[in-house]
């Protein structure tokens, strides 16, 4: 099957990669190139409204997990016939970048992801797991390497793990007052994740349901993008609002995060790992259980902006 979507302006792209907005829409086809193996292409825009570039002439490396994350749901969709309906949980999430194949100009960069398949286990006739290894290129040349575990939950099972907290979906959930958007790396208020906290290093997840991005739709429970945001976030507060491109990152979710709770982050600077690199833990809690837990790490550098000639990425994990 090879399906090919691009300049299209009908509702597949949306579907199949849980995005309304067309400007948040990564891929653009699909091929199978063999059984659990397949190729996605997509586009990086030159300018995105969210994902954007905050050191010289490098794209947002947190691109890389969004687009781990739409080509695989694509291929859920589109190839392993997961319903529309089905929710997804991805229970971990790694990448490493080369961080000089991270540079921008002002036209799209076209992206080729290879993604295979593993440890598939399937429930009757429908997708229940899986894990995901992918490697992104850019005109043939390595971009990054990742992966992830990802877990499908039907519609009908869902309701009932959830229960009543699905009742809550579109109702109002207090914002929080935002941080200086400097502080953590960000120019607007609106794309702000984190809230002051009651201690050097810890802040509260700051939660805007009416984020174009960051919650595409109405939803029961704090979203994966917004905890890695607000982990990129922490790490750049953390290094004194220094810009720190995430090149490298390794997540754990342990489970939902409520939208009705009190979610705590924390961040701390990790020494003696690499003397060319800052690395920076984050650990997030909601009710005195962890709901996250990622290590990032920036090149020096890739930190110094356009010009710099690049440290090689660093090993996630």
């Amino acid at each position: 099957m090879d399906r090919n979507v691009q300049g299209l302006s009908t509702p597949f792209p949306a579907q199949f990669v849980h995005r309304a907005d067309p400007a948040d829409i990564l891929p653009t086809g699909w091929s199978r190139n063999a059984e659990n193996r397949f190729s996605v292409t997509a586009r990086w825009p030159a300018a995105h409204p969210f994902f954007v570039p905050r050191t010289g002439d490098l794209h947002d490396p947190l691109l890389v997990a969004e687009t781990m994350r739409q080509a695989t749901m694509l291929i859920c969709h589109a190839e392993f016939g997961v319903p529309e309906d089905d929710q997804f949980v991805m229970w971990d999430l790694s990448y490493d970048a080369v961080a000089e194949e991270l540079t921008r100009d002002e036209r799209p960069t076209e992206i080729t992801v290879d993604l295979s398949c593993s440890d598939i286990r399937t429930r009757g006739r429908g997708l229940r797991e899986m894990r995901t290894s992918l490697v992104l290129s850019r005109d043939g040349r390595r971009l990054a390497t990742g992966g992830g575990g990802i877990n499908c939950t039907s519609a009908p099972a869902y309701r009932r793990m959830r229960g009543a907290r699905l009742a809550g979906i579109g109702a109002p959930v207090p914002l929080l007052p935002a941080v200086p958007p400097h502080v953590v790396g960000r120019e607007h208020e609106k794309d702000v994740v984190l809230a002051p906290g009651d201690a050097p290093g810890r802040w509260r997840l700051r939660v805007d349901t009416t984020h174009p991005t960051l919650f595409r739709r109405a939803n029961d429970h704090v979203p994966g993008m917004l905890l890695l945001e607000a982990a990129r976030q922490a790490a750049v507060a953390a290094a004194g609002g220094d810009p720190l491109p995430p090149v490298t990152l390794d997540a754990r979710f342990h489970r939902y995060v409520e939208l009705d709770e009190p979610c705590w982050i924390e961040a701390e600077i990790l020494t003696g790992l690499d003397r060319d690199a800052t690395t920076v833990q984050i650990l997030a809690h909601q009710g005195g259980e962890a709901v996250l837990d990622c290590t990032l790490a920036a090149p020096h550098r890739a930190r110094a902006g356009a010009g710099a000639t690049y440290a090689p990425a660093l090993r996630a994990g």
